[in-house]
């Protein structure tokens, strides 16, 4: 199966804390998912790679021809996706803005009915706990819901390198089972959800709402 691992931050400063910090831990995420989960396929989704216009415009919104080529690829990439693993740090108590803005320009159909995880990362002692409760709301309402486990990185530059090796004194196997946990629900429920679509087209059961907005309200 194919896996898109998205890195929600596009901030590269340095001081007082290292330069994206959250690279680290996506690193360290694609490791572990190759080392325990090698037979699926994983790439990395990085958010700085997509700069945000000065006018929102999600790609639905444009004519087929005229879609920004990047954009048009990542929705190809999103459709045949089997899963997602939504890496964010914290702002406000709240999910990375720079993710919610990449996720907000494509439509619910993309990613409906295959699975998500949460995976947060702070340079404090919480690890980005409180943005994976928002981040449950969102995912949901994308229609890829989250598993039940999730991942929080505190003071993840004191754990992982640059390159997403753990740091000196630091358990590498300690670290990826705690992910695997994770990983593992993620990849079961994939499985799951892509044998039951290849016996049931959950399209055909549910039409999406493209009409009118009067079509989502209840009689």
């Amino acid at each position: 199966m194919k896996f898109l691992v998205f890195l929600g931050t596009v901030r590269d400063s340095t001081p007082p804390k290292p330069a994206r910090l959250g690279l680290r831990v996506s690193r360290a995420c694609i490791e572990c998912l190759t080392e325990h989960f090698g037979d699926h396929e994983f790439e990395l989704i990085d958010a700085l790679d997509f700069p945000s216009e000065n006018v929102f415009k999600p790609h639905f919104a444009y004519a087929k021809s005229n879609a920004p080529t990047e954009l048009t690829l990542l929705a190809d990439k999103i459709k045949a996706a089997d899963g997602y693993i939504m890496i964010s740090p914290e702002y406000n108590h709240s999910m990375s803005p720079a993710l919610a803005d990449l996720l907000n320009h494509f439509g619910s159909s993309l990613f409906s009915y295959k699975p998500s995880a949460i995976v947060t990362y702070s340079a404090g002692q919480w690890g980005g706990v409180r943005a994976a409760i928002s981040m449950r709301t969102f995912l949901s309402e994308l229609g890829c819901l989250p598993v039940s486990a999730m991942i929080h990185v505190p003071k993840a530059q004191d754990v992982f390198s640059e390159d997403g090796k753990p740091v000196a004194g630091e358990s590498k196997s300690s670290w990826f089972n705690y992910f695997s946990r994770t990983f593992g629900q993620l990849i079961w429920w994939a499985q799951a959800a892509k044998e039951h679509t290849e016996v049931v087209d959950p399209q055909s059961l549910l039409k999406s709402f493209k009409t009118d907005p009067s079509q989502r309200n209840a009689p």
